[in-house]
């Protein structure tokens, strides 16, 4: 079912009628079938079949092509981990289209960062008045985390976690870069602290310098 068959007839064939051209058509196949050990010795041929005339249509079999003419293909079968945080910063911003539905549910949130896809998030989420004004978050960054994706939608459906502040300012981008790596920076707990060293000012033992390397 994987070969197909380019057949070159004159008239003379054609007053042979159909059984002169099945005849034909099965010489070919047969001519096109090969064994394994018959494909190891065509590794080096060029994998054209003629017919009856030298400058007629050819036909290609790939099983006789050399690797190095193949060009390989294949497709995501499985995800076995999830690498990204699927956390973004971005900016968001209305719907095009304001008689759409969707638009009444939904806002578009841009990330920064373009290996991310544009997301739907839902406009509850939002500030109260982003829909009457939302010319004064234009510059406002927000975080954004991707919550599914459908194979029949060109956007990914996501949820606004947080408002960071304006773009350009230091805080909010280092918080949101942070953030995207899931790098956790909030406040060690009390367990954490007690873990060291409590009477200040603390230095390093003669015995411990002993035996440890000085990168100072």
């Amino acid at each position: 079912p994987d070969v197909i068959i380019e057949a070159q007839f004159d008239d003379n064939d054609a007053e042979h009628g159909q059984d002169h051209l099945q005849d034909t058509l099965t010489d070919d196949i047969k001519k096109l079938s090969l064994d394994a050990g018959e494909k190891g010795k065509a590794a080096g041929v060029t994998g054209v079949h003629r017919t009856k005339q030298d400058d007629g249509p050819k036909v290609n079999d790939p099983r006789l092509l050399p690797d190095e003419f193949l060009q390989r293909t294949a497709k995501v079968v499985y995800i076995l981990e999830k690498k990204h945080s699927r956390a973004a910063t971005g900016f968001i911003k209305l719907l095009a289209d304001r008689n759409s539905e969707l638009f009444k549910r939904c806002a578009m949130f841009s990330p920064v960062d373009h290996r991310v896809p544009r997301v739907y998030v839902p406009l509850a989420d939002c500030p109260a008045d982003f829909v009457t004004k939302p010319e004064s978050y234009a510059q406002m960054l927000f975080i954004c985390r991707i919550v599914d994706w459908k194979e029949d939608s060109n956007f990914a459906s996501g949820q606004l976690c947080k408002s960071l502040g304006q773009a350009g300012e230091i805080e909010p981008e280092s918080e949101g870069i942070l953030t995207e790596y899931g790098v956790d920076f909030s406040d060690f707990s009390p367990e954490v602290l007690e873990c060291l060293p409590q009477n200040l000012p603390w230095v390093i033992s003669p015995g411990e310098l002993a035996k440890r390397r000085d990168l100072r």
